[in-house]
């Protein structure tokens, strides 16, 4: 709801609102050493693809707001569809999916 209502509170000044979150367990301190431990944090990906993700949505065109976007879509929505680089140990395919999305 904030991000819809900040998109509409913003349209008349050309700023775009979206948001964005990981389709899958993103690698970080707290998965590593709190959420997880080691078995989790190597069954994610790299913060990078969240930083792709941004720069993708930040590049877009202002009428592109209020959206929740989620990670994978949008890098694929701009033609992006390889995402091996981003796993954490090379070679991994079976990612864990965030508690947040529908599988």
């Amino acid at each position: 709801m904030q991000t819809l209502g900040l998109a509409e509170e913003f349209r008349p000044k050309n700023i775009a609102v979206n948001s964005l979150w990981p389709r899958t367990s993103i690698a970080t301190a707290a998965v590593e050493f709190e959420a997880g431990g080691k078995e989790l944090f190597n069954v994610s990906r790299t913060p990078a693809i969240m930083a792709d993700a941004a720069y993708a949505i930040i590049t877009s065109e202002t009428d592109f707001t209020g959206n929740h976007c989620i990670d994978e879509d949008i890098l694929r929505e701009k033609g992006i569809t390889e995402f091996d680089h981003y796993a954490v140990v090379p070679g991994t395919t079976d990612f864990f999916t965030d508690l947040y999305i529908d599988q």
